[in-house]
């Protein structure tokens, strides 16, 4: 790994093109790229209901929206909108009481069964006000239920790149079910932009947005396994417990004790969304493993991501317990088309879902379009 500061740090952001016609997505052989829906606007997240329909948070807009494929021709032909007047949503989760939403001001609950396409009242404050912190600078606000129901995690990201800050900042809050208990379940986490579950188990996963500033190579972004009052290293150290300059002699303390990430991902390629796979629609070598929406980088000399990420995960022959293999590849591919020095793009790759049938859905928050990945013929 390269020394802090060893390639100057750049600012090279992607050109924003409208998605040429017919422009597709590339999947793996033996797959099916389909485009699902389109003008959806700034599509952050994406949850499925029961009945199939797809959940929307559009962050620019402030709502709440419903996508429909009722005929499943492998198009949405309904849309609605559920619920509008949040400040930038992003955090959804379906429990059988309601729709949860995280926004910068709290988490809410709205009345929601499957099947609704309107809100029939508007929504219940769940956490108390500031109990988030305030909406400046990382603004996504994650969202996970734990297994049992009774609990709920919220990842809140950092103001800034590089500094100390006051919590909530840089930690994954918990909270019970309505919205008391407040507590830090883990920190030094810069920006847990994705948190989730490994299926079957207790097992909280983060996908960590890392610092910039530091050269082209540094510091990876990551995917790891989140345990109660652990810490992750920033501002102090990055990728376990190497030292951040200027600061890590402010907590030598927390630079011993910074975990390692189990999967480090390219820096600067920006994971946002990743859902396990838990369906039965995808080869055997899909299941249990994660895929994960790699955003793009602005911060490199040479342009990274932009494309959906699998990530095997295996079992530690030791213990028994499924983690990253250590690798990923790209599943999905398309949104990048030119450009070696500096990337033109027409759509970056934002929330990531698996639909009830097993389909793996991403959804594009610059080109306003969703995807569904199935093998062919299904």
């Amino acid at each position: 790994m390269p020394a802090p500061f060893a390639s100057p740090s750049v600012a090279n952001p992607a050109d924003r093109v409208r998605r040429p016609a017919n422009a597709t997505l590339r999947a793996p052989p033996g797959f099916t790229a389909q485009l699902w829906a389109d003008n959806v606007g700034n599509a952050r997240t994406i949850v499925f209901a029961a009945n199939g329909d797809a959940l929307i948070a559009d962050s620019s807009a402030g709502h709440i929206g419903i996508l429909r494929d009722a005929d499943r021709d492998g198009r949405a032909e309904t849309r609605a909108v559920f619920f509008e007047g949040f400040d930038r949503p992003f955090g959804l989760a379906i429990r059988p009481e309601g729709l949860y939403v995280a926004d910068i001001a709290g988490v809410w609950r709205l009345d929601y069964k499957p099947g609704d396409l309107k809100a029939r009242a508007a929504p219940v404050r769940v956490t108390a006000q500031g109990a988030l912190g305030p909406g400046s600078g990382h603004w996504t606000r994650s969202l996970v239920f734990h297994p049992d129901g009774e609990r709920f995690y919220v990842g809140v990201g950092s103001r800034g790149n590089i500094g100390e800050e006051p919590l909530p900042r840089a930690t994954i809050q918990e909270f019970r079910r309505d919205g008391s208990g407040q507590a830090t379940f883990a920190s030094g986490l810069r920006n847990a932009i994705g948190i989730a579950f490994y299926p079957g188990t207790q097992r909280l996963y983060a996908a960590v947005n890392e610092r910039d500033g530091l050269g082209d190579e540094l510091v990876p972004d990551y995917l790891t396994l989140v345990e109660r009052d652990s810490f992750h290293g920033w501002p102090y150290a990055y990728v376990g417990g190497r030292p951040q300059p200027g600061l890590a002699d402010k907590r030598r303390d927390l630079v011993a004790k910074s975990v390692m990430p189990q999967l480090l991902i390219r820096s600067h390629s920006a994971p946002i969304h990743f859902a396990f796979y838990d369906g039965t629609l995808l080869p055997e070598r899909y299941r249990g493993g994660a895929f994960i929406a790699l955003q793009g980088s602005w911060n490199a000399d040479k342009p990274r991501g932009y494309f959906l990420a699998f990530a095997p995960f295996v079992k530690d022959p030791r213990t028994g317990v499924e983690q990253p293999s250590g690798d990923y590849e790209v599943f999905a591919s398309g949104f990048w088309v030119s450009g070696n020095e500096r990337a033109t793009i027409w759509g970056k790759p934002a929330g990531v879902a698996i639909a009830p049938d097993g389909a793996v859905f991403l959804s594009d928050d610059v080109g306003g379009t969703i995807w569904r990945f199935a093998p062919q013929g299904r």
